[in-house]
């Protein structure tokens, strides 16, 4: 197997796509903020639901597609210059793992970093196959939940959501008081009760969604994209990636209309359908995007919006992280408290001017500093020693 040889240098491109998946992941995560998804439905209005349904459609999933990939393919830059000392890439998962733990048990119960961590630990084991077979491996893991739903159903994730309201019961936390319990919280104290249901319901979903096979396929294919070092050879693949946004496209938009639908109904034939709706419509589109962004990014290459999302997606783990700080200064009780004070739409434009604001900031460090708050701190624990910011 050839290695992999990345010179210490940065690539535009990936960092503005992080930029760009960063944009899309706060789209879909502040309408949990703002607890509009824990509000009762006969309390959204026709406008919420249109919101919801562009959402789901051009968000919902392919943002999480892109970041997963991108993240698969920094791993396999890491593990390809490791060669064979893995210590380092093992402590680098450690500490994604104890950040992601901070991230779930007291900001965000939302949080994906710690099951990157854990699923970023299996990539060593595929190190030895082919592209092509990393690319089988990706495409198994990511069937797999359809079969998943097809032979188990819900029945795996039953037991955790037991314990989600058992741990509910101990606070008073009920399914009357849950869309609204985070804006009336009047102290932290109280974020915190709700934040330790969270983390199950947490692990309930990714056991009920299968979300670790989804992660693993993604990051096989972000591994395959970073070992043929695709982004840094964008010019000789551009008929490769011309296909994928066809393909991508070509499957995803009808098909996203499908699973839409599904989404928006609870499922209303069945839950492998749905999970056949997600694999048909969801990373077609999600690769498409990426596609996309790579064909505009060289046609015009020195335009500014490329280093515009370039620099939060330099420090795109600083900036995930402090979404949730945002959110909960803006959404809960213990902050302004506009949580389910706000419909959909209006909670996409707090969430649009928030980014707004990380790509202010973000260039304004950048320009200052080698490495985001997080990713210094990361780095340094990764390491074992301090480094210059």
């Amino acid at each position: 197997m050839a290695e992999l040889q990345v010179k210490k240098k940065r690539y535009v491109i990936l960092d503005a796509l992080r930029g760009f998946a960063i944009l899309g992941i706060i789209l879909a995560n502040f309408p949990e903020f703002s607890l509009w998804t824990f509000a009762p439905d006969a309390s959204h209005t026709t406008d919420d639901r249109v919101v919801q349904a562009i959402l789901t459609y051009f968000v919902d999933g392919k943002f999480y597609t892109l970041f997963s990939i991108l993240f698969g393919m920094g791993f396999a830059i890491q593990l390809e210059n490791a060669k064979g000392k893995l210590r380092t890439f093992y402590r680098r998962m450690v500490v994604l793992f104890i950040i992601g733990l901070l991230h779930i048990l007291f900001l965000w119960s939302g949080d994906i970093l710690m099951l990157y961590a854990a699923m970023g630990m299996l990539l060593p084991l595929f190190r030895r196959l082919s592209t092509k077979g990393i690319l089988w491996a990706a495409a198994f893991f990511l069937l797999l939940p359809i079969l998943a739903d097809a032979v188990f159903g819900s029945r795996p994730a039953d037991p955790i959501e037991a314990a989600q309201w058992q741990i509910c019961g101990l606070y008073g936390i009920t399914e009357a008081n849950f869309s609204t319990w985070l804006s009336d919280a009047q102290s932290y104290r109280e974020v915190f009760q709700f934040l330790q249901q969270g983390a199950v319901e947490r692990m309930w979903e990714f056991v009920l969604g299968h979300r670790y096979f989804k992660v693993l396929g993604l990051f096989l294919i972000g591994y395959a994209a970073g070992r043929k070092r695709i982004f840094a050879h964008l010019e000789e693949n551009k008929p490769m990636l011309r296909k994928l946004l066809a393909w991508g496209f070509g499957l995803g938009v009808p098909i996203g209309i499908l699973y839409t639908w599904s989404s928006m109904n609870a499922h209303p034939v069945g839950r492998v359908a749905h999970s056949a709706f997600y694999f048909l419509s969801v990373y077609p589109m999600g690769l498409a995007y990426a596609a996309g962004f790579c064909l505009m990014f060289i046609r015009r290459r020195e335009a500014r919006i490329w280093k515009m999302f370039a620099a939060p997606g330099r420090m795109a783990c600083t900036n995930y992280i402090f979404q949730s700080v945002f959110g909960i200064l803006i959404f809960y009780g213990i902050g302004l408290g506009l949580g389910a004070k706000v419909n959909l739409l209006q909670t996409e434009v707090i969430a649009l001017a928030v980014y707004a604001f990380q790509l202010v900031f973000s260039t304004a460090w950048m320009k200052r500093f080698r490495f985001g708050p997080i990713e210094w701190v990361w780095r340094m624990l990764t390491y074992g020693k301090v480094f210059s910011l």
